[in-house]
């Protein structure tokens, strides 16, 4: 048989695993769809594959696995909710992943009513095939981070209630930043009494936004009176409990800063109770810019946070740490602004 020939020699899987630097199995178990290797090691063999150009013996070819990513909310249909998602789902599109969409499970560690122990969900994941997870506004434990961890599943939150390991990778917004402007705009129409209608204690997100707050109240000589800040969830029926006690103080304010557009919502409603209009007796500022915003009568002035950017940074940032990337920063905050729009006035006597 002639020699000399430049034909290319086909690719094996030899080849393939010598290119990533694996063994023959762990290169098999790539190629052939499994879920138990590690992420960054299954992005290395096929990296590989694709490089030399690697096409399975006819008979054992198998369609590639689809890149699945899984995306954890506490509430699935809250406008937030929604444009995260949309972030989240642009963003694996481009990538070519696929997103999975999930509440989070209750994890008491297998006693009651829990599904699933903190392992068992990250190794359910992991078994899945998961390239990661996405866990949007919740708040996590130490075990299911570090559960995560042994399973070898990238993790990333969104606006989390709380940290509990610095090294946990998030993607926010300036939330200080946010609660300074929303009351720097109220202080700039006269307004002195202006009530904080938070979201719960713990929540890192309205601590930053209460600090916001704070800090602009004490920068315009304006002392924060503990009366007029509350705290609750971040929903509609909080806000309408907040707003129904900070109205019903012997000495109400006249401009609220609510820590979220469906807070906002309820504060409004508890003016309305009242017999109270929005803006003219009382002013409202929201936090999110979601639809309801644009959607509410007035339409509401808020602080705008980039909501499907987040979720597009989210994704991105998670499949770098899939690859085995390293980050420049485990903590990213995207920029808010306020957005004026028919909820906010001047006090009266300064119109």
């Amino acid at each position: 048989m002639p020699t000399g020939s430049s034909a290319t020699q086909r690719a094996t899987l030899a080849m393939v695993a010598d290119a990533a630097g694996v063994s023959l199995p762990t290169a098999s178990k790539v190629l052939n769809g499994r879920g138990d290797v590690a992420s960054a090691t299954r992005a290395r063999v096929e990296k590989a594959a694709r490089e030399l150009g690697y096409v399975p013996p006819v008979g054992k070819r198998s369609v590639t696995p689809a890149r699945v990513v899984d995306l954890v909310f506490d509430d699935l249909v809250s406008p937030y909710s929604l444009e995260v998602l949309r972030g989240v789902t642009e963003a694996g599109a481009e990538a070519g992943v696929d997103v999975v969409v999930n509440r989070v499970p209750d994890t008491d560690g297998g006693t009651g009513p829990a599904r699933f122990t903190p392992d068992g969900w990250a190794n359910r994941l992991k078994a899945a095939g998961r390239e990661g997870i996405i866990i949007v506004t919740s708040e996590l434990t130490l075990e299911q981070v570090e559960s995560f961890d042994r399973a070898e599943l990238p993790l990333v939150v969104i606006d989390p209630l709380n940290l509990p390991r610095v090294e946990v990778t998030s993607v926010g917004a300036t939330n200080f930043s946010g609660g300074l402007s929303a009351t720097e705009h109220l202080l700039s129409l006269g307004h002195r009494r202006i009530g904080f209608a938070g979201g719960p204690v713990r929540a890192a997100c309205g601590q930053a936004r209460l600090h916001g707050y704070r800090a602009a109240l004490e920068k315009a000589g304006v002392t924060p009176d503990p009366e007029l800040t509350r705290h609750g969830a971040f929903s509609y029926p909080a806000g309408l409990e907040m707003g129904t006690q900070l109205l019903d103080l012997d000495d109400p304010p006249t401009a609220v800063f609510a820590a979220s557009d469906t807070t906002a919502l309820g504060v409004v409603e508890a003016a309305r109770r009242r017999g109270l209009r929005v803006p003219d007796d009382l002013s409202v500022v929201g936090f999110d810019d979601t639809i309801l915003a644009t959607l509410a009568t007035p339409a509401l002035t808020v602080v705008r946070q980039p909501l499907p950017d987040m979720g597009r940074v989210a994704l991105r940032t998670l499949l770098r740490l899939a690859a085995g990337e390293s980050l420049d920063s485990h903590h990213v905050e995207l920029a808010t602004n306020l957005v004026v729009r028919d909820s906010t006035a001047p006090r009266r006597g300064e119109r």
